[in-house]
């Protein structure tokens, strides 16, 4: 009886060390899961870009070129603008736009003109540039675009480009949204003036 009682004993031991075990590597996989999920849902949350405004300008009866001005939210975490994407439409026709290294450029090279055509003529319609507006930390390059607190840049895009839209016209209605890798979207809408007649340069949105 002894003998039997001691092996009964022993064995339940073992069961409930072995509960015990999967219990505790259960409970550490939670809690790395929910830290990861916490971390994830904090930038998904905080992280994200706000469209400021959104300049056109016109040759002959179309905006050929336009920019789009964008900043982080407050709270936001770094944001690599070679990992965003443009979505824009007329309501007919859609364009995605990924960021062109090419089409990078510095403030310096502003000179009072942000509608210099070489700004502009490379773009294809799947391609958006960038013009560094505000970079107090040099932490944008034409390789690494990555804009933090503080920082502001002109997204440039073609809408006059073969395969966009040929153009934006008059009364036309525009809509879409600068999207980051990780974050809130920067959503915008409008609709083109009804007569281009009186200037060249437009305030769009």
């Amino acid at each position: 009886m002894g003998i039997g009682a001691m092996i009964v004993f022993i064995a339940m031991v073992l069961v409930a060390g072995i509960a015990a075990s999967v219990l505790v590597q259960t409970a550490n996989k939670l809690e790395i899961q929910a830290m990861t999920t916490g971390d994830q849902t904090i930038n998904e949350v905080s992280t994200g870009v706000s469209v400021v405004d959104i300049t056109g300008h016109k040759t002959g009866t179309v905006i050929d070129y336009a920019y789009i001005t964008v900043q982080p939210r407050a709270g936001t975490s770094d944001i690599d603008l070679a990992k965003a994407y443009i979505e824009i439409s007329n309501t007919v026709k859609k364009c995605v736009l990924s960021y062109s290294s090419a089409a990078f450029r510095a403030k310096t090279l502003i000179n009072g003109n942000m509608f210099t055509g070489t700004f502009y003529s490379g773009l294809s319609s799947t391609q958006f540039g960038v013009i560094v507006l505000e970079d107090a930390d040099s932490s944008l390059s034409s390789g690494s675009p990555v804009i933090n607190t503080g920082d502001k840049v002109a997204l440039t895009i073609n809408p006059s480009a073969a395969n966009s839209f040929g153009g934006f016209a008059t009364r036309t209605e525009i809509v879409g949204m600068v999207q980051p890798e990780e974050g809130a979207a920067g959503a915008f809408a409008f609709t083109t003036p009804a007569s281009y007649a009186m200037s060249t340069v437009f305030d769009l949105y």
